[in-house]
């Protein structure tokens, strides 16, 4: 009986810790928003752009971990959200603002607003869908946008030049409209970390990394635009598709609308 009892005390004690663990990648999360903020405000555009995306980093592995080690929880979801507004809805907003839109006036500063706005607005409906696919997102995701914003400043960075501000407003507003849109966009939940895969995938991702790390700020800005552009793609053929269904559909019904021939 005392080994049981030891047995469950460790159990319960090792449970209690499992879950601190995602919990603790999304604290990593909202600090690195935090920090992007206080960096953008000190005019360091490029050290917050930096810590948006390891933000996305850390948002990437809470769930992952949560999920490979069985420990989803409401509070997780909820505090996941709340670190994610911070970090890739006000901090991206106020970076470009603070960095090119700010001579724009009240214009500018209501781009980061409604890019902001359009972030709660995409979490907001992700939290209370009850049926949710595991393969799409519906609209873009929040972290995407914020990648988006932050690889675009390091890419301008690394160019030596600065961008009209007209370019990065209509840059918020189509993050924004991406966010509260109905097109899905690949979610990679299926993407396992702990599990084995074929020998060309850890190729591909080897050499994935040694591009990121030779050109970070070119790769990076590919690859969420190549992310972007692939979810239009598909939404567009599969509208398409649907498009071409429709007069088949539709000669079917009229034939099922006529009359039966009398004999």
């Amino acid at each position: 009986m005392k080994k049981k009892k030891r047995y469950r005390k460790a159990r319960s004690k090792r449970a209690r810790g499992i879950y601190v663990l995602p919990n603790l990648l999304t604290s990593l999360n909202l600090f690195a928003g935090f920090y992007a903020i206080v960096a953008a405000v000190n005019q360091k555009f490029t050290a917050a752009a930096a810590a948006i995306l390891i933000g996305v980093v850390f948002d990437i592995l809470d769930g992952k971990v949560a999920r490979a080690t069985k420990t989803n929880s409401r509070f997780g979801l909820e505090y996941d959200s709340l670190a994610d507004l911070i970090t890739f809805g006000l901090a991206p907003g106020l970076m470009i603002y603070l960095w090119v839109l700010k001579p724009l006036g009240r214009i500018g500063w209501l781009g980061g607003f409604l890019f902001l706005a359009c972030g709660a607005l995409r979490l907001a409906r992700f939290n209370v869908q009850t049926q949710s696919s595991a393969e799409h997102f519906t609209g873009l995701p929040i972290p995407a946008a914020a990648g988006m914003s932050a690889s675009t400043v390091l890419l301008f960075h690394r160019m030596g030049v600065s961008p009209y501000p007209v370019l990065m407003l209509l840059l918020l507003y189509f993050l924004s409209f991406l966010m509260v849109s109905t097109i899905p966009f690949k979610s990679f939940k299926d993407v396992e970390l702990f599990r084995r895969m074929k020998f060309n995938v850890l190729v591909a991702a080897v050499l994935l990394m040694m591009f990121i790390a030779a050109l970070p700020s070119i790769a990076l800005f590919f690859i969420g635009a190549a992310y972007i552009l692939l979810g239009l793609f598909n939404a567009f053929r599969t509208s398409l598709k649907r498009k071409s269904r429709l007069p088949a559909t539709l000669e079917k019904d009229d034939e099922k609308a006529l009359p039966a021939p009398q004999k």
